[in-house]
Order: structure tokens, then C-alpha cells, then sequence
């Protein structure tokens, strides 16, 4: 099965580089992706908005014969989903890397413009919970690799337009929200999880323990269990 990796913001192909080994050893072709903008000036990239990063992923799932698998973490989970609604017959499974089904009209956040682009903000800016499991070496080695993102694309909003996208297999394999805490999610039905409410085929893998450090990098802090996790979600 060919599986295509959309990073989230501020990562590019690279960060998926001790993920795919072991998915390529299972028998599956690997497709990490880099985002148009990614690490470009303004003047390139000042047009550059969600639509252009989700046109990018639709254009690499139609370079592929037969059924795809689509991996999107964080912010790259919009951008997977939007591209899930583009071709919902030709995606056998998408998978969520510490993220939540993004709904109609929804963004991924706001953050700090600065000469036109957003830089990676620093580990300062995350709460504790999110960056637990990243040692200092991991941490100084994911910063030096990031780079800007387009300014448009953490504020645009997503437009989703067929509802066949809830019918496609969808794992979430989640690092910062236990599954308890998804299911809960799930029973008190608030507005903005109504697409999460309506996935007709849901499953939900959690990374740690209940004690456990956890983090929402974990490509770059637990690698092989990730992979783990989206072998076992493709089993």
C-alpha cells in the first residue's frame, strides 16, 4: 500500500525519516511529503494558503495507482482530511497523528507573523504536556530542522464538501489525549467534534501508558512506536 505522510507545521519530509523504515520493511511504499512554502520567503509564498497544501496532497494521491493511505499529524491532519474529501474513493485509510478531524470551515491556529511568514515559535510556546517526551537533544535537533510556514495557511479555513469522507477507515493514534478522554469526547457530542461524532468507522490508538511521558511530536520522540501504530491501524 502506498502511504502518504502530510507533516504538520514547520516539518518537512525529512521529520518522517525514522518512520518509514520499518513501514517500507512491512511491505508498504512510503511517500513523505514537503508543503509548498515550507521554509520560503514571503515574496514566495504569501499566496500560498490550506488549499494549495491540500491541492498538493490530492495531486500526490492521483500520481499513485490503486488505493492510498493518508498519515497527517497535527496541522497536517486538516490537510490530510481536506485531501480525504477531494478523493474519498481512493483512500483505503486515514490515519491521525495526534490530531482531531477538522470540521467544515475549520482552522488549524493562529500564530505569531513575522516578515510575512511563521517561523517554528519555540519549544517555550508549548504547554508542558505537548513537549514532555522530547529530550533536549531532540528538541535542539527538530529546531534547527524547522522551518517558516506560508502565513495563510494556519488561519485558512478548510472546505469540505462530500460527506463519503466520514465512511473511509479512520485511526487516531494519539499521543497528548488519552482515549478515554476521546471517547468522552465522542459521547458528550460538542460542536466542534461533530466531525469526529460522525465517522462511521473510528479506531483509537494510544501511544503511552497511563504514566507514561507523552508528547505531540512523537515521529521525532518514539518513532518506532508510531510506525507500530500505523502498521497495527493497517492490519
Amino acid at each position: 500500500m502506498d502511504i502518504i505522510l502530510v507533516p504538520g507545521l514547520w516539518l518537512d519530509a525529512s521529520t518522517w525519516g525514522e518512520v518509514t523504515p520499518a513501514l517500507e520493511a512491512a511491505g508498504h511504499a512510503t511517500r513523505p511529503l514537503t508543503m509548498p512554502g515550507v521554509g520560503e520567503p514571503a515574496a514566495d509564498s504569501a499566496e500560498i494558503g490550506i488549499a494549495d497544501w491540500v491541492s498538493a496532497t490530492v495531486a500526490e494521491i492521483d500520481r499513485i495507482d490503486g488505493p492510498v493511505v493518508l498519515v497527517g499529524h497535527s496541522g497536517g491532519g486538516n490537510v490530510a482530511y481536506g485531501a480525504l474529501d477531494a478523493r474519498p474513493d481512493r483512500v483505503a485509510h486515514i490515519v491521525l497523528l495526534d490530531t482531531f478531524p477538522p470540521s467544515d470551515g475549520g482552522s488549524i491556529w493562529e500564530f505569531p507573523v513575522v516578515d510575512g511568514v511563521i517561523p517554528f515559535p519555540g519549544w517555550d510556546s508549548f504547554d508542558d504536556e505537548e513537549i514532555a517526551d522530547l529530550d533536549e537533544q531532540t528538541r535542539a535537533s527538530a529546531a534547527s530542522r524547522a522551518k517558516s510556514v506560508p502565513e495563510r495557511v494556519p488561519t485558512d479555513t478548510l472546505r469540505l464538501g462530500d460527506e463519503r469522507r466520514r465512511t473511509v477507515p479512520m485511526t487516531m493514534i494519539t499521543g497528548t489525549v488519552p482515549e478515554a478522554g476521546i471517547r468522552d469526547i465522542i459521547r458528550q457530542a460538542p460542536d466542534w467534534a461533530a466531525e469526529l461524532v460522525a465517522i462511521d468507522d473510528l479506531r483509537i490508538i494510544q501511544l503511552n501508558a497511563e504514566g507514561e511521558k507523552t508528547g505531540h511530536w512523537p515521529q521525532l520522540s518514539q518513532p518506532q512506536k508510531v510506525a507500530e501504530a500505523i502498521l497495527s491501524a493497517l492490519a
